[in-house]
């Protein structure tokens, strides 16, 4: 038997002002870095003993992850950070703020940007500030202009099916701290979530799931504080 413990990054200076936040860097706030020491002891009190540990090359993800390994007693587990985990990019939407998007554009449009399946939002333009590709942090890498949810689950499951599976396979207990689409990627993948019903499943932040797994197979999944 293994474990699986995902975990979206706790809120983030953009969740705080609902704003577009993608593949830009933002920091956590106080209530995120709260959030996520209550997960760490969350998973301490459970006795939960990670033995390794993934996240993505966003600080919002890597502080969380730090965090709730601090919070274990656990800093000296194995991380890898791989791009692959990182948010879904939302192109030319990213930094605007939600409410005055829907204002502009209507709220049916703004809808099928953020919640549709496959429909990416409009591409990031050449020039914008919020351009990362020249970024060393993802030096050859073919940065998207934008991505919708299934283009996220296209990056995201192979770096899992490369990286973490072999760590189930062998039994461990791995933790993936990262965001919500590329966990939304996952949970589809991992509890066969059709493509219409993935859109509307919300992931609360610095909120641990745990899924029991038969080697690669997930077997149940819960809330920890649930289970």
């Amino acid at each position: 038997m293994s474990e699986l413990i995902l975990v979206r990054h706790g809120q983030s200076a953009w969740n705080l002002e609902n704003r577009f936040t993608g593949w830009w860097d933002v920091d956590l706030t106080e209530q995120g870095v709260a959030e996520a020491r209550a997960a760490g002891r969350l998973l301490a009190d459970k006795r939960l003993l990670i033995d390794t540990a993934f996240t993505s090359v966003q600080t919002r993800a890597i502080r969380t992850l730090g965090l709730i390994l601090s919070g274990m007693d656990s800093l000296w587990v194995p991380v890898v950070k791989d791009w692959r985990f990182n948010e879904r990019h939302y192109g030319g939407l990213t930094g605007l703020d939600k409410a005055e998007t829907a204002a502009r554009h209507g709220e049916e449009q703004v809808r099928i940007w953020r919640r549709s399946f496959d429909v990416p939002p409009p591409p990031m333009e050449a020039g914008s500030r919020f351009d990362v590709a020249q970024d060393r942090r993802y030096a050859g890498i073919d940065v998207p202009l934008a991505e919708s949810l299934k283009d996220t689950i296209a990056r995201v499951l192979p770096a899992y099916t490369a990286l973490v599976e072999p760590e189930l396979a062998a039994g461990k207990t791995v933790l993936i701290a990262a965001h919500g689409n590329s966990l939304r990627a996952l949970i589809k993948h991992l509890s066969g979530i059709s493509d219409a019903d993935i859109v509307d499943l919300e992931i609360p932040t610095g909120r641990p799931i745990l899924y029991r797994m038969d080697g690669v197979k997930a077997l149940s999944r819960a809330y920890v504080d649930e289970g």
